[in-house]
């Protein structure tokens, strides 16, 4: 028997609803959000291989896609703004009438943001690379922190090089004679240390994973071009997953948020900044191999930054004097 199935997923109970092809709804109940709970409601509703199941976008949202999936099911996850949008009574909230509506829906065909579900793999490899985010984020915040303390007491030319165990040493020793300053420093150099300490284990075992035969080509290849390199290529694949999910390129970049804007409308034609949609981080990364861009000779293209997937931090005076704007020393007019 044809059926569909929408499932409005909560972290403890999820509330599903069961249509056949005619619309007529055959079941409906709720289901606790566990793997033995899916197992058992997969076996009690007796669906057939392959039966598709709507849910909408959360936080769990692709666990259960996961589960869904190793029992045999379809499962389909929208984007829950697009749901919203296209309830029949927004003003009338529940989550019988979610599971509901997701049901329907599917089986009229009606949604189109359809959110791409990861491989377990892929999945493994964002959140090892969010986890490192997060650490090195917390490295940068302390580093900061000092700096910011330092320079408003007048101290700031000590704090010039925090980014290894050494500088924190030499700035502790440099702050024999305050005691109350070295108080302050002493607690965000041992978060600094331990921040440290788990992006050192992450990047270990991000390095397995990127050895895989699943990453390993993919990685190479994106190697090859100026100024990308381990972690660049790493976010790439991360977010793209399965490239062969876009049309082409032009999608692509508009999945990745880089291109603009566009405004049409009669004979006007405008265009304005890019529209910053899908992956901050992979914004982020695009923007590192930039400097290599325009030729093989230019600043940056064999710089040992760029091996690392790093921009340089030193700029040529005409890159400076075009982003301020400024004309050159010496210039008239």
């Amino acid at each position: 028997m044809e059926c569909y199935v929408g499932l409005d997923v909560h972290s403890k109970a999820s509330v599903f609803v069961i249509q056949d092809g005619s619309g007529r709804v055959v079941a409906q109940g709720e289901v606790p959000t566990t793997p033995e709970g899916f197992r058992g409601w997969h076996a009690a509703q007796r669906l057939p291989t392959g039966t598709p199941v709507a849910l909408e976008t959360g936080t769990v949202a692709f666990f259960v896609a996961r589960e869904l999936t190793g029992l045999g099911c379809a499962p389909i996850v929208v984007d829950a703004r697009e749901v919203r949008l296209k309830a029949p009574r927004p003003t009338q909230k529940s989550d019988r009438r979610d599971a509901f509506e997701l049901c329907d829906g599917l089986r009229r065909n009606i949604y189109r943001a359809i959110v791409h579900v990861p491989p377990g793999p892929v999945a493994r490899l964002r959140e090892t690379l969010g986890r490192r985010r997060h650490f090195v984020r917390l490295e940068t915040a302390q580093v900061n922190a000092v700096k910011r303390h330092l320079r408003g007491a007048g101290l700031g030319r000590l704090s010039r090089r925090l980014g290894t165990e050494v500088g924190w040493a030499k700035l502790l020793a440099a702050l024999g004679r305050h005691g109350e300053r070295r108080d302050y420093v002493a607690p965000h150099r041992a978060l600094w240390r331990c921040a440290r300490a788990q992006r050192t284990a992450l990047e270990t075992a991000l390095s397995v994973q990127l050895a895989a035969p699943t990453f390993a080509p993919d990685l190479r290849r994106l190697q090859t071009i100026p100024g990308v390199g381990p972690m660049v290529a790493a976010t790439v694949v991360a977010v793209f997953s399965d490239a062969r999910r876009f049309a082409d390129a032009k999608h692509a970049a508009s999945y990745a948020g880089l291109v603009p804007s566009t405004y049409h409308s009669g004979e006007r034609e405008a265009y304005g900044r890019i529209t910053k949609r899908g992956s901050g981080e992979l914004r982020s990364a695009a923007t590192r191999w930039r400097p290599s861009r325009s030729r093989t000779g230019s600043p940056g293209s064999r710089s040992p930054c760029c091996a690392t997937g790093r921009t340089s931090t030193s700029r040529s005076s005409t890159s400076r004097r075009a982003r301020s704007n400024a004309p050159p020393s010496g210039a008239t007019g």
